[in-house]
C-alpha cells in the first residue's frame, strides 16, 4: 500500500524512493524543499565564488586536489583504500549538494518517452549515499560481489553463452571500426584548424550523428544476444534444453524493446566513457561527481529491465518491475554493480596506458591532422582486447548473476514464469535494422555524392 508524503500530502508512487527524514516519509522533491533554508543557499553561492577567485590568483584549492573519476579508477587498480571513508563520503555529499536544481536537471540526459519512468528513478537513486559512493568505493569486499561460480558452471554446461558473448564483442568491435572511418574523411588541414577552434560546427554534429548510428547498429545484436544469455538462465531453471536456435527464437519477439533499451543504455555508456578521458570537457568537481552518481544510478536502476524483457514483459512494465526489484535487492545489486564496474575500470585504465605506445609510434611530428585518424584506428587493438575480456567473461557473469537474483525475486514474490514454447515471430525490427545497415553502407560508399565530404572539409 502506497504511503503519503507528509509535506505535499500526495501518495508516494511505487517508483519513488520512500525517504525518511526526521521520522517523516516524503518525496525527493519535497525533501529538498523541507531541508532547504535561505542562509544555506547564500552559503552555497559564496562557496562557488571563492574558489574561482583563488584560482585566478594561482592558489590551488582543496577541490582542485580532489580525485576525479580517472584517478579514482587508478586507486581501484592499485588496491589502495581510503583512509577515512566517512570523511570522503561527506566530501562527496557536500560537493554534490552545491549544485543547483537547474545544474542537476541539465545533467540528466534525454531518453525516449517510454523510458521516462526510469529517468525519474535514476534521479532519486542518484541522491542515495550508497550510489554516490560507488565511484570511490574500494572496499576489500567489493570484488567479491561478482560471483563467478554460478555463471561459469552454467557456461560450461551451456557453451552457447560464450558464443553469445563473442557475437556481442564482434558487434562492439565492428561499430568502433566503422566510427573511425569518418575520421579519415576529414582532411588533415581541417584537423589542424580545429585545434584552435572552440567548436567545429557541422563536423561536430556529423561525428556525433555517425557515432549515434554506430551505437544503434551495435545495440541490436547486443540486445538480442544479451537476452539470449538470460533465456539460457531461465531455461536452465526450468530444466529445459538450451540451444542457440531456441534462445534466438525466444529473444527475437522482444527485438524492438531490447533494441531501444540497449541503444539508449549504450549511448549513455559511450558518453560517460568519453567524459572520463583526461583532457575532455571542463567540468567542476561537483558536476563530475553528480554525473557519475547519475550514471551509476541508471545502471543500478535498470538492473531488472533485461530479465523482465526476457520473460516477455514490455518496456514500461519492465521499468516498473525493475524499480521493485532494485528496492528489494538494493544491497546485492549495488555490490554486484560495484564489482563489475571496478573490473571494467581496471581494464579501461590498462587500455588507456596500452594506447600510449601506439600514439607515440604513430605521431610523426607533422601535426594532428596527419595522424589522428590512424591513432584512433590502431588503438582499436587494446580496445578490442579489453572489450573481448568484458564480453566473453565479465558481462556474462554480471548478467547471469542479475538473472539469478531476479529469479530469487520472482520466487520471493510468488511469481511464476514459464517461457513459451512457440513465441510469435517478429520481423519488423530485423527489417529496420537491415535498413539502417544499408544506410550506413550508402554513407560509407557514397559519402562524396551525398555531400558529406564537403561538410567535413569546412569548419
Amino acid at each position: 500500500m502506497a504511503t503519503t508524503c507528509e509535506i505535499c500530502k500526495k501518495k508516494i508512487a511505487f517508483w519513488d524512493i520512500d525517504y525518511k527524514t526526521q521520522g517523516m516519509s516524503m518525496h525527493y522533491q519535497c525533501r529538498e524543499e523541507f531541508l532547504r533554508e535561505p542562509e544555506d543557499d547564500a552559503g552555497k553561492q559564496k562557496k562557488r565564488v571563492e574558489p574561482k577567485e583563488e584560482k585566478s590568483r594561482g592558489i590551488v584549492t582543496e577541490d582542485d586536489q580532489q580525485a576525479g573519476p580517472w584517478s579514482i579508477a587508478k586507486s581501484i587498480s592499485s588496491g589502495e583504500t581510503k583512509k577515512d571513508p566517512v570523511a570522503e563520503s561527506e566530501k562527496i555529499k557536500k560537493n554534490i549538494s552545491e549544485l543547483t536544481e537547474k545544474e542537476k536537471k541539465d545533467s540528466v540526459a534525454w531518453v525516449p518517452k517510454k523510458l521516462k519512468p526510469l529517468i525519474s528513478m535514476q534521479v532519486e537513486l542518484a541522491e542515495l549515499q550508497d550510489i554516490q559512493n560507488m565511484s570511490t568505493n574500494t572496499d576489500k569486499d567489493s570484488t567479491s560481489g561478482l560471483k563467478a561460480g554460478y555463471a561459469l558452471s552454467l557456461g560450461l554446461k551451456e557453451k552457447e553463452i560464450f558464443f553469445f558473448g563473442g557475437m556481442q564483442w564482434l558487434a562492439v568491435s565492428m561499430a568502433y571500426l566503422l566510427w573511425t572511418q569518418m575520421l579519415f574523411w576529414i582532411p588533415p588541414e581541417v584537423w589542424d584548424a580545429m585545434e584552435t577552434q572552440d567548436g567545429a560546427g557541422p563536423i561536430d554534429y556529423a561525428l556525433t550523428l555517425w557515432a549515434f548510428l554506430c551505437v544503434g547498429l551495435a545495440a541490436f545484436p547486443i540486445g538480442i544476444f544479451s537476452s539470449c544469455m538470460g533465456v539460457t538462465h531461465f531455461l536452465h531453471k526450468q530444466g529445459r534444453a538450451s540451444t542457440v536456435a531456441m534462445c534466438l527464437k525466444l529473444s527475437l519477439p522482444n527485438a524492438w524493446r531490447l533494441w531501444v533499451f540497449h541503444w539508449t543504455d549504450g549511448w549513455f555508456t559511450v558518453k560517460q566513457i568519453w567524459s572520463r578521458i583526461p583532457g575532455g570537457e571542463n567540468r567542476t568537481l561537483a558536476q563530475i561527481l553528480y554525473q557519475e552518481a547519475l550514471y551509476y544510478a541508471w545502471k543500478v536502476g535498470i538492473s531488472g529491465v533485461l530479465p523482465s524483457m526476457v520473460i516477455g514483459k514490455g518496456m514500461i512494465e519492465s521499468g516498473k518491475e525493475s524499480v521493485e526489484f532494485v528496492k528489494q535487492n538494493t544491497k546485492e545489486i549495488i555490490k554486484l554493480r560495484v564489482a563489475y564496474s571496478g573490473n571494467c575500470w581496471v581494464l579501461g585504465i590498462l587500455t588507456y596506458f596500452a594506447a600510449f605506445p601506439i600514439v607515440f609510434y604513430l605521431d610523426d611530428g607533422t601535426g594532428i591532422g596527419n595522424n589522428i585518424a590512424n591513432i584512433y584506428l590502431y588503438i582499436a587493438l587494446p580496445i578490442c582486447f579489453s572489450t573481448g575480456f568484458i564480453m566473453f567473461f565479465l558481462r556474462p557473469i554480471y548478467l547471469l548473476n542479475l538473472c539469478n537474483l531476479y529469479s530469487d525475486y520472482l520466487k520471493t514474490n510468488n511469481i511464476k514464469v514459464e517461457l513459451p514454447d512457440n513465441p510469435p515471430r517478429a520481423m519488423s525490427a530485423l527489417v529496420v535494422f537491415a535498413i539502417l545497415c544499408v544506410a550506413a553502407l550508402v554513407i560509407f560508399y557514397y559519402r562524396e555524392a551525398i555531400g558529406l565530404v564537403d561538410i567535413l572539409s569546412t569548419i
